[in-house]
Formats: structure tokens, C-alpha cells, sequence
């Protein structure tokens, strides 16, 4: 492993400094400034994040959320506490939900009847589109 640089000076001078938490502490000899290095671990792409809440919001549940992200639904919860998202109140409208290629999205918008009655809203997830439909519940 190769020495860090400070985060205060960047100077390359630095030295081990003790554990800290599990972590190891370093020291650098230019400003005697210590600090640990930020953890290393998997980081999932903003874009994620936001495509996440998005569908949260529109009244797709977490599983839901896991199975088309590809995203565990904990951290889906854990994006909906950090960033104090509150869903609507009340779900009159009940999502469904397809997952269309680009030709598949062209042919289905190319149908008169399946844009009467009812909000749509389409979004993209990578190289597919997602066309949410919103219908009444029955009663």
C-alpha cells in the first residue's frame, strides 16, 4: 500500500501514526497533522441514488426498487431516511409498471388506447425505459 497524502498540506511525507477504530492513523512530518484514510468500499453512482428516490416517490415499493435497480432495498431505506423523503399521503392512484426497450417503447406509444385514462411517466434506466401508468383502485 502506498502512503497517502495529507489532506491539510498535501505533502507525501507521511508516517504510520497508530490504529484508530480499526483504521490506520497516519501522520505527516511536514505540518505533524493526523488523520486516517477514508474507508474503501463500494460506492453506488448518484444517478442510482436519484432513480431510486424517484420511484420511491411515485409509490413503488423497496422490493420493487431492489428488483428493478438492481439496488438493495436497505439502502433504498437508508436514501429515504438520509434525505427525509415523506411519501404522499394518501394512494388513491396504484402504480404499475413495465420495463421496455427502445423499440418496444416506440410500438407501445405508437397505441392510442393505452394513453387514454390514466397519468404515464416514462423514465430511463440505463439502455431501457421505464413507463410507470398510474390506474384508479377498483372499488
Amino acid at each position: 500500500m502506498r502512503n497517502p497524502t495529507c489532506p491539510k498540506c498535501e505533502s507525501t511525507s507521511i508516517i504510520k501514526s497508530g490504529i484508530v477504530n480499526d483504521r490506520q492513523r497516519f501522520k505527516c512530518k511536514k505540518c505533524a497533522y493526523n488523520f486516517t484514510v477514508s474507508k474503501l468500499g463500494k460506492e453506488i453512482d448518484p444517478y442510482f441514488v436519484i432513480k431510486a428516490l424517484q420511484l420511491y416517490l411515485e409509490g413503488i415499493s423497496y422490493r420493487e426498487i431492489e428488483r428493478i435497480l438492481g439496488v438493495s432495498h436497505v439502502s433504498v431505506m437508508n436514501w429515504v431516511k438520509k434525505y427525509k423523503i415523506k411519501p404522499p399521503e394518501r394512494y388513491d392512484y396504484h402504480p404499475t409498471y413495465k420495463i421496455l426497450s427502445h423499440a418496444e417503447l416506440s410500438e407501445l406509444m405508437a397505441s392510442p388506447g393505452y394513453l387514454k385514462g390514466s397519468g404515464m411517466l416514462i423514465t430511463e434506466l440505463g439502455d431501457k425505459f421505464m413507463v410507470i401508468k398510474w390506474d384508479r383502485f377498483k372499488d
